[in-house]
């Protein structure tokens, strides 16, 4: 049996502030947009008759949904959004832009503003982490293990061996 399924999207779970979060995440991201928006019809678990229930909205092309249910689940480090950089000013534009509130992690994590994890990172890391010369990789983690933010310019250097 084949299963296919044509749409995956990912929901978002806030207590009251799914309509901010999208407008926040859309303003981050380039090719973005705020979707349909309803309301609750009726006060339901402590959300009255009108406020936001759902958010949809898209993020270069991947769906989203934000839905305001109320306090009783938080965000965690267990799920994150990765954001691979070809720059160190897409590094820096993202990573100030996304602690804006939020607060800065270890080893390019950060949480933003809802508390939603992140990570921001060089999209040439992977390749400097898988290299087969195990000195290299080992150089860029003892770089990077020091690092909030990354700084390309310093991992790209112990990635080559200079200044390690």
């Amino acid at each position: 049996m084949q299963i296919s399924a044509k749409k995956l999207s990912t929901c978002l779970w806030f207590d009251a502030q799914a309509e901010e979060a999208a407008k926040f995440y859309v303003s981050v991201f380039k090719n973005s947009k705020v979707g349909h928006v309803s309301h609750y019809a009726q006060d339901v678990q402590g959300k009255k008759a009108g406020s936001v229930m759902v958010v949809e909205f898209e993020i270069n092309g991947q769906a989203f949904t934000a839905l305001n249910g109320g306090p009783q689940y938080k965000f965690t480090e267990a799920v994150s959004f990765q954001v691979a950089c070809d720059s160190q000013e897409e590094i820096d534009y993202f990573w100030d832009r996304l602690t804006e509130g939020g607060q800065e992690g270890p080893c390019g994590w950060l949480k933003d503003k809802f508390g939603l994890s992140w990570q921001v990172f060089p999209s040439a890391l992977p390749k400097m982490m898988m290299d087969a010369d195990k000195a290299r990789s080992t150089r860029v983690m003892g770089a990077f293990m020091k690092m909030k933010k990354f700084d390309l310019g310093q991992l790209t250097r112990a990635y080559e061996g200079e200044n390690a």
